[in-house]
Order: structure tokens, then C-alpha cells, then sequence
């Protein structure tokens, strides 16, 4: 089975419809945070840049009088509910394996316990607590992360490069292993 790759993530219209509200610039620097985390921790590069890229993809724009209202928003978030049920479907949509589905499905869910009563802290898998520092490195305050351009024909130059990062590691170690 061929691997799904990011640009192939990225370029459906779902995928489309829901970073442009969470920030494309703000997936895309995830999903390199991401990778490079993996690599580190030894966890699977391909499932960390996938779920770091989708991680916000539940967004809900919260607004008052025309403005962003980030308080409002802190009291209603469940983007990582929502996110974690769209990443699913767009992926076996997509073809991915329904495992590597459920998996970014749940990284997605777990990045963040903003939503909870409860921290998460100690009950992360590697995966999830990759997805989780990666987004935390590039929060700013007030989520104007959310709010840093970048053109969707750089999104797409940016994740084939990272593909190509993510085929030549995965290569690499099979290599190792055979």
C-alpha cells in the first residue's frame, strides 16, 4: 500500500476548509516540529508530522462584534474532539491504513487537555506527547500562532519537502533492517 503524504493531506477540500481557519502557516511549522521531535524519541516521523499538520483542524472561529475572541474561545474549545473526528475520516477517505487513522486520530485528541477537567500529563503515548510539545512550541499568546500567513502553493513546496524528509527516514531504517 502506498503511504498517504502530507501533500496529499493537505490538498483535499476538508483539509482546505479547516486550516484556513487554525492557520496553515501554524500546521505546517507543527508537522516540521513534529518531525524532527519523532526522529529524536524514535517515534514514527510519518504519524507525528500527520497528526502535528491535523491537530488543529477542530477550530471554531469564536467571535464578538467582528473581533477574535480568545477568551470565549478558551471557555468553549473542544477543537481536539472535533479535530480528532475529522482527521479520522479524511484519512481513511484518503486510503491510509485505518490503524495510522486511529492513531493521528487520537494524537490529534490528545494534544491538548485545554478541554478537560483533568491534565493528561502522564497518560500520553511518545506520539501524542510529540504532537503536544511541537504544538506548544510554536503557540504565541492569545493564539496569534493561528494568525501567521503563509500562501498555500509554499504550504504545498513546504510538506513535499517534508514528505521527501519523512520517505528518505522510513527508507532509511528499513535499509538498517534488511
Amino acid at each position: 500500500m502506498n503511504r498517504v503524504t502530507l501533500v496529499d493531506v493537505f490538498k483535499h477540500r476538508i483539509t482546505q476548509k479547516y486550516l484556513q481557519r487554525s492557520g496553515i502557516h501554524h500546521a505546517v511549522t507543527v508537522a516540521y516540529f513534529a518531525f524532527e521531535m519523532a526522529v529524536e524519541e524514535g517515534v514514527d516521523p510519518d504519524l507525528a508530522a500527520k497528526s502535528a499538520l491535523l491537530h488543529d483542524m477542530g477550530h471554531y472561529e469564536w467571535y464578538r462584534d467582528g473581533k477574535w475572541d480568545y477568551e470565549e474561545y478558551r471557555k468553549h474549545d473542544i477543537h481536539a474532539i472535533k479535530g480528532a473526528e475529522r482527521a479520522h475520516k479524511l484519512l481513511v477517505r484518503l486510503g491510509e491504513d485505518r490503524l495510522t487513522a486511529k492513531q493521528v486520530s487520537l494524537a490529534v485528541l490528545l494534544h491538548t487537555d485545554s478541554y478537560l477537567p483533568f491534565e493528561l500529563a502522564n497518560l500520553r503515548t511518545p506520539l501524542q506527547e510529540v504532537v503536544r510539545k511541537a504544538d506548544e512550541k510554536d503557540e504565541q499568546p492569545l493564539g496569534m500562532h493561528h494568525y501567521k500567513e503563509m500562501d498555500k502553493s509554499e504550504a504545498i513546496r513546504q510538506l513535499h519537502k517534508l514528505d521527501q524528509m519523512i520517505e528518505d527516514y522510513l527508507n532509511k531504517d528499513k535499509e538498517a533492517l534488511g
